[in-house]
């Protein structure tokens, strides 16, 4: 029996990357899940030797530049992370005969308006960040990989660095937080993600040769967030509520909504981050769960002794 090539995650100790290697080993499935001092993104020679040494059969690829402030200021690092390296690592890919799935952001898009952005909408990022991701796409792109492409927006885990870990930490301090609620769009939870992710994988193995079923049909852009929209303070909103009936001696702080002219960051944030996630469905019949579904999964995780009424 032929042993499965491996599948190479990137950033394998971040929220998209955590919850890939968590899936993918109970599929028993090969994994590599290398540091940086093994395969460092920066550095296009370290992606080169490592994909062609060990030759995997996928790569996954959630890895980034992903500090959007800082970006502003050392646009070079983003830029190599971002934008440079999706395209090394597609050339070294087609070398070895593998299939990527690359995961960009909303942040491509201008942010305007309230219609959910399609895939061929017009792009115009308005920071440094969504710039170099959308490099990053079209270099892979030109590549020459067999690949998917998985657009994504207000990514979050059970652990990390995030948005509902920090409101459950400071809102157990204070007694009141300013939180932004004219930016929209669909906290995403990791674990789905990893989820269509794996479908996806599978989809195309079924088809016969992956890297030809990405080519010809499964291959190409999709935005892929939680269903529904919200709000910052929205969200925030459901997860304080959801932890109250975890914790419910606990005092949480009373949430204040602002505008984000209230709120000034050195990278401009759009205010429509809405995805149109039809074709996910359409073309890999996957169906994402909502965002409040998500957050409640989110919460048994933080809380998988406690039962909430």
């Amino acid at each position: 029996m032929q042993v499965p090539r491996p599948v190479l995650i990137t950033g394998a100790t971040g929220q998209v990357g955590g919850a890939l290697v968590s899936l993918l080993r109970e599929t028993g499935r090969p994994l590599l899940t290398p540091g940086r001092h093994d395969l460092d993104l920066s550095d296009p020679d370290s992606i080169r030797t490592y994909i062609r040494a060990h030759e995997p059969g996928w790569i996954l690829n959630p890895a980034a530049y992903t500090q959007v402030d800082k970006a502003e200021s050392d646009e070079a690092s983003a830029a190599a992370i971002n934008a440079i390296a999706p395209g090394i690592i597609g050339e070294a890919a087609a070398s070895v005969g593998a299939g990527v799935v690359h995961f960009s952001t909303d942040y491509v898009f201008s942010g305007e308006g309230t219609i959910p952005w399609k895939e061929d909408d017009p792009k115009a990022p308005q920071n440094v960040y969504g710039a170099t991701k959308l490099a990053g796409e079209q270099a892979l792109a030109a590549s020459g990989a067999p690949h998917v492409i998985f657009r994504t927006s207000w990514v979050y885990a059970a652990g990390g660095k995030n948005f509902p870990l920090t409101i459950l930490r400071l809102a157990g301090d204070r007694a009141q937080m300013n939180i932004v609620a004219d930016q929209i769009g669909a906290p995403t939870l990791a674990d789905d993600l990893a989820a269509l992710t794996l479908h996806t994988i599978v989809a195309a193995e079924r088809g016969g040769d992956p890297g030809d079923v990405l080519r010809t049909g499964l291959g190409g852009v999709y935005h892929a967030c939680n269903a529904g929209e919200t709000s910052w303070c929205g969200f925030a909103n459901e997860v304080l509520r959801l932890a109250q009936q975890c914790e419910p001696k606990k005092t949480f702080a009373k949430l204040v909504p602002i505008p984000t002219s209230d709120y000034p960051t050195p990278a401009k944030r759009p205010l429509n981050s809405r995805l149109n996630c039809h074709r996910i469905h359409k073309d890999l019949g996957f169906v994402m769960p909502t965002w409040t579904s998500g957050t409640e999964r989110f919460i048994s995780q933080l809380f998988p002794d406690t039962r909430r009424d």
